[in-house]
């Protein structure tokens, strides 16, 4: 490593713990060979089809040691905005189970201040883009949980949510609000949680844009794992250049002299 040792370490979950139903392999004895070292960490995700519970009982079913304590989402983090804009009105275009996090949240299906958007699978059709898009028009504001380009499922590549929020800003002309990775709030407290400076602390992922391209912009070490969505050709071609590059999460400790 070029740089001094981590004091703590940022960790995405889908492609670098595990793709889809199967934990990737390593991943387990790597997480555990950090934890106990002492070394403190944080799991950070942009996950929307899961609330915190589930995806922590996901982690757990897959032999993953991991308190909920440490696993920060995107989705909890958009549930600490909202629940600091006094009295506003959401519309939450969310994955069911996700939704059961928002519950508490005053909720309108017109005339809302806030439209939510996650992942919904095919849920999305040109009449719920255009009542979106009319929505924006009238005024609400746009909140998307992340703005990813795609991401790696069991059956191969899949597009991600990015699209869909570039086709309603376009149309629209209102900017959403990203609050998952690369946002640099979403980092800062996630280090926050840690207690460290973002030169104190890695980023792993295996997104180069998000993860390590988010994570450098703050000041993390950014580390590349190739697994998950990981494409060479893909890696190849982006101006974004990883501190690290590792075959897998395995690989970690060894790099960290664990």
């Amino acid at each position: 490593m070029n740089k001094q040792p981590p004091k703590g370490i940022l960790f995405d979950l889908d492609g670098v713990l595990y793709t889809g139903s199967s934990a990737i392999s390593g991943a387990i004895d790597a997480v555990n060979t950090i934890r106990a070292s002492g070394m403190p960490c944080r799991f950070v995700t942009n996950t929307s089809t899961l609330s915190l519970a589930s995806l922590h009982h996901k982690l757990t079913t897959l032999g993953f040691s991991i308190p909920s304590t440490e696993i920060i989402s995107a989705p909890q983090a958009t549930l600490l905005y909202l629940k600091q804009q006094a009295h506003a009105t959401c519309r939450l275009l969310l994955a069911d189970d996700v939704k059961k996090d928002f519950d508490a949240l005053p909720q309108a299906a017109t005339n809302p201040d806030y439209i939510v958007i996650g992942d919904i699978g095919n849920a999305w059709t040109y009449t719920l883009l255009n009542d979106v898009f009319n929505a924006l028009m009238q005024g609400a504001k746009l909140i998307t949980i992340h703005k990813n380009k795609f991401w790696q499922t069991e059956h191969g590549l899949q597009m991600d949510i990015g699209g869909f929020v570039d086709a309603l800003e376009y149309a629209s002309g209102v900017k959403a609000m990203v609050i998952g990775k690369p946002a640099p709030d979403f980092f800062k407290i996630a280090l926050d949680d840690l207690g460290l400076t973002p030169a104190e602390a890695m980023m792993v992922g295996d997104d180069i844009d998000v993860d390590v391209g988010g994570g450098q912009q703050v000041g993390l070490t950014g580390v590349l794992v190739k697994t998950g969505k990981y494409r060479q050709h893909y890696a190849d071609a982006s101006a974004i250049k990883p501190d690290i590059v590792i075959d897998s999460v395995a690989d970690l400790p060894k790099i960290l002299g664990l």
